[in-house]
């Protein structure tokens, strides 16, 4: 097993894509019966969902999987081999568009938006990790790569597909945290999300250091429209993701001109 001390050296943090372990478990006698690398991501991921990523631990999958933690160990070396896996797994999650198609880029950009969007929401532990590894497992690379052959689509010159990747998929990574976020904060309470804000603003309306703040807010969200959050919340997702565009289209045609 790799030891601890060599997780927490300065540097970039290894991948468990990277060092040559992908396929242990593999090398035949002396695993334990019934587990597998692919079984034993699957029940991380479902813990992650029910439980969140600060509850997590090797104990807790070990009971889960009704095995000792040593099994587990026989197949990943440290839990952040196994949360490295996990944040790939859900990855293959995502319904990715052919950039060979006959398709109009900017549609199938959106659909990757959404598809990011969603799995963020429904996995809220997805985030924080996003930033610890390299994120360099298959799916995740599938959807990079797919990523940019869109964007390539838009016509683009070359030193300007990673500045457009990142002004779309940073604001879905940020949308889609905060909104898994607030909808999980809503699932500790008994309310609907429509109640936790309606709730949340009355406060918030009433304090005399927020209230002038809060009124500027209500009367922007009313010229808005969408009587409940989620339709306030897919409003203002797809107007941004509409300036993106459209700030992707102004650059190309500057390019051109």
């Amino acid at each position: 097993m790799v030891r601890a001390a060599q997780r927490s050296g300065r540097g970039a943090r290894p991948s468990v894509w990277l060092e040559g372990r992908t396929r242990r478990g593999g090398r035949g006698g002396g695993q334990p019966s019934g587990l597998d690398r692919e079984r034993i991501t699957e029940a991380t991921v479902r813990l992650l969902d029910a439980e969140g990523l600060a509850r997590f631990s090797m104990r807790r999958l070990a009971a889960e999987l009704n095995v000792t933690a040593m099994s587990v160990y026989w197949y990943v070396d440290t839990k952040d081999d196994l949360l490295e896996l996990a944040l790939d797994a859900v990855h293959g999650e995502l319904a990715l568009p052919d950039p060979a198609a006959d398709e109009d880029w900017r549609d199938q950009l959106r659909a990757l938006a959404r598809e990011y969007r969603a799995l963020l929401v429904r996995h809220p532990w997805l985030s924080p990790l996003a930033g610890n590894f390299l994120n360099i497992g298959p799916n995740a690379l599938s959807f990079s790569r797919v990523i940019q052959r869109v964007v390539h689509k838009a016509g683009l010159p070359a030193h300007g597909v990673t500045g457009a990747i990142s002004a779309v998929f940073q604001f879905v990574y940020g949308y889609g945290t905060i909104e898994g976020h607030f909808l999980a904060r809503v699932a500790e309470t008994d309310m609907t999300p429509d109640e936790y804000h309606r709730q949340a603003m009355s406060a918030v309306t009433r304090a005399p250091d927020t209230a002038e703040v809060a009124q500027e807010t209500t009367r922007i969200m009313e010229a808005r429209g969408g009587d409940t959050v989620e339709e306030m919340m897919e409003r203002d997702f797809a107007f941004a993701l509409d300036l993106l565009v459209a700030g992707i289209e102004a650059m190309v045609a500057r390019d051109r001109g």
